[in-house]
């Protein structure tokens, strides 16, 4: 039997925005995926030992990850996203992170695609050259990218809907503005989700709402908002704002794109309440708790009072 060609994923980033698909589409190409872990304490001192001390936390955290993989796996996945369009674009790290990981990793096989719109790299024709290293079966290579998407565009449409009968409820409902990579990372949003369910609070998710849709509300918000997760992030904000009993803004240190957008939500937001809470590795999960529990409370009470 021929050996499958193992592929690794590192457990940050655009991991959980992607790997659905991912997972999907290079098993169907006949590889074998291979996960790093949960992000754990060792894995951030790996990443910050390996950056910058400039670096945003996630951004040591996808170094960590990577640097698990090393040696136990035939390729690492290392996209470049640039951008969807003239108005799509993202943030610069998505961009630079495989000239980072060439340079600090050289004794790995890359497995790169770039997707970069406004210069023609289109995502489909992207990732075609890179499975036909894999596979040279043509036909193959395009099923498994639309079959892919198809089971992906599923897979979503069950989280949205099932946020949709989150709305139903007549618990206290909060909403979590962040990007994927910080509120389900293990590391950095687990503390945040794990006390709000136990106590007994319905969570709803800024990523968990069709994109195109969301991206429409944020013009809404702001004509000049200029990164595409941002967009989206907050378009999110403006569509659940009058549905739910609170909202919790959460992002890393040290995120220049959210450090603007969060301050002008919170001068434009009126009428909910609304806290901001910023993560690193030094974060206290004591202190952390403190402030969730009071922002419950002050939900609470505004509750009873009507």
């Amino acid at each position: 039997m021929r050996k499958k060609i193992k592929i690794g994923v590192p457990r940050a980033f655009l991991y959980y925005r992607y790997y659905v698909f991912w997972k999907n589409f290079f098993e169907m190409l006949g590889c074998q995926i291979v996960l790093s872990p949960e992000t754990n304490q060792e894995i951030i001192q790996n990443g910050k030992n390996l950056s910058i001390d400039e670096s945003c936390l996630p951004a040591k955290i996808y170094l960590g990850h990577i640097n698990y993989l090393r040696e136990k796996c035939d390729y690492i996945l290392v996209p470049r996203i640039c951008n969807y369009g003239k108005e799509k674009r993202v943030c610069m790290k998505f961009m630079g992170t495989i000239d980072v990981v060439s340079n600090l990793f050289s004794d790995i096989e890359i497995l790169d695609y770039n997707v970069d719109y406004l210069k023609g790299d289109y995502e489909f024709f992207s990732l075609f050259k890179v499975a036909f290293k894999l596979n040279k079966n043509i036909f193959r290579i395009i099923w498994s990218y639309y079959r892919s998407r198809k089971k992906e565009k599923r897979y979503n449409q069950s989280l949205i809907n099932r946020q949709v009968n989150i709305l139903k409820s007549t618990r206290t409902k909060i909403l979590i503005v962040s990007h994927p990579y910080i509120i389900y990372d293990a590391y950095l949003g687990g503390n945040i989700i794990n006390y709000l369910k136990k106590m007994n609070i319905e969570i709803l998710y800024s990523d968990r709402m069709e994109r195109s849709e969301a991206i429409c509300y944020a013009k809404d918000f702001s004509k000049t908002l200029y990164w595409l997760y941002s967009k989206e992030s907050i378009g999110s904000a403006v569509y659940y704002k009058d549905a739910v009993d609170g909202i919790i803004f959460v992002s890393s240190f040290p995120c220049g794109p959210d450090s603007l957008v969060n301050e002008l939500a919170f001068r434009k937001f009126k009428n909910i309440p609304i806290i901001n809470i910023i993560v690193d590795e030094s974060t206290a999960l004591a202190g952390l708790e403190t402030r969730l529990e009071s922002f419950i409370d002050m939900i609470e009470a505004r509750k009873d009072n009507g």
